[in-house]
């Protein structure tokens, strides 16, 4: 692989004005660990982004998205981000997480804070930066 960068496919998925939220797991070396975060992963070869989305909702949290829309993408020196967005069309307890430390649907307010508490961690946990960039992006283009 080299130093090509790492293509993901991540979901911005929103319900009552909050929006849904991975505390990934506090395991070095992952990718932001211990980090709110999107749910999304690697696009595998041959994998168009969308389709590598919906696999990994599927999969992290049992969750099939009616509808997705391309919101954009967000690249650092890590990887290229492929950022999708869609209502979130079924109560957080039909979810299952497979994946992650806790899940939530954050508000604005704490999006903008950087921050939130998880019953889990039994602590307040950061946002990851890229992750908060995207979604303070969203929420501006969103009140236009």
């Amino acid at each position: 692989m080299g130093d090509e960068l790492v293509h993901v496919a991540i979901a911005i998925l929103y319900r009552d004005n909050k929006f849904l939220l991975q505390l990934r797991d506090n395991i070095p070396g992952i990718a932001y660990p211990g980090y709110w975060g999107f749910f999304g992963g690697h696009i595998e070869a041959g994998e168009k982004p969308e389709d590598a989305l919906r696999r990994e909702l599927l999969e992290e949290i049992t969750y099939t998205a009616s509808v997705v829309s391309e919101f954009g993408l967000y690249s650092d020196a890590k990887a290229i981000r492929h950022v999708y967005h869609g209502p979130l069309t079924v109560d957080l307890n039909e979810l299952v997480l497979n994946e992650g430390w806790d899940m939530g649907l954050l508000t604005p307010e704490e999006i903008r804070a950087g921050e939130r508490y998880s019953e889990r961690a039994g602590q307040v946990r950061p946002l990851g930066q890229i992750h908060q960039k995207i979604l303070l992006d969203f929420m501006v283009g969103a009140e236009k």
